[in-house]
């Protein structure tokens, strides 16, 4: 199912919504907006075997960050610092641009 949107982008500050890191605050380490799912950083974590290599002869388990559903995070403003729903707003230069329902602040 490709979505091909989501309100957050890499970089974002987030608040996790549900599943067992509910209530983490993170950064955004990259966005898979085909899949609708985001990388955030030290959320879901899991364990991946990896098998050796020459560039790591023993080889072993590896924990890393697996992507979850965009919907189960929102995003923190950068100015009020509360998590916050976005609008699309334009601007008079007719530039796209991200605000906070909150405060009102245009956060890019």
């Amino acid at each position: 199912m490709a979505q091909g949107k989501i309100h957050v982008r890499k970089g974002d500050k987030v608040l996790i919504l549900s599943g067992k890191d509910k209530g983490k605050r993170a950064k955004i380490l990259s966005a898979l907006p085909r899949e609708g799912k985001v990388i955030v950083e030290g959320v879901n974590i899991v364990k991946k075997h990896s098998r050796p290599t020459q560039a790591m002869p023993q080889g072993g388990i590896r924990e890393v960050e697996a992507p979850l559903y965009a919907s189960k995070v929102m995003l923190i403003c950068p100015s009020c610092q509360r998590p916050t729903r976005i609008a699309k707003k334009i601007m008079p230069d007719g530039k796209r641009v991200r605000q906070c329902k909150r405060c009102q602040e245009v956060i890019d």
